[in-house]
């Protein structure tokens, strides 16, 4: 598996995640006032569970994603994929340096 980088200010690299943070922007931040992290957790967890286990999605036949992954089969055993410990180190864009290396995103970009 390879990490891949979308240029940016180019939301057309990768409309799924560009969809779905719009539509959580819509339908929880824009809507919800949070009087602190722990209500702001426990608000996302509940948008979570609705997106996730009630909700139909069109591109999963109407079906919401847990009922829908409840349904394929289960992979084929192979060979153990690596952990993030195993696999090759994390490299930041050109020109960016971090104090956390391990991190994908360095803090403030």
């Amino acid at each position: 598996m390879k990490t891949l980088y979308v240029a940016k200010s180019s939301p057309w690299e990768n409309g799924y995640i560009e969809s779905f943070n719009s539509r959580f922007r819509q339908e929880l931040l824009d809507r919800e006032l949070f009087l602190g992290l722990e209500d702001a957790r426990w608000c996302v967890d509940r948008w979570r569970l609705d997106y996730n286990h009630y909700r139909p999605h069109s591109s999963l036949g109407y079906n919401p994603p847990a009922e829908f992954a409840d349904r394929c089969p289960a992979p084929a055993p192979g060979p153990a994929q690596p952990t993030a410990s195993q696999g090759p180190p994390l490299q930041q864009p050109n020109g960016v340096t971090s104090k956390h290396p391990d991190s994908l995103i360095v803090a403030g970009t």
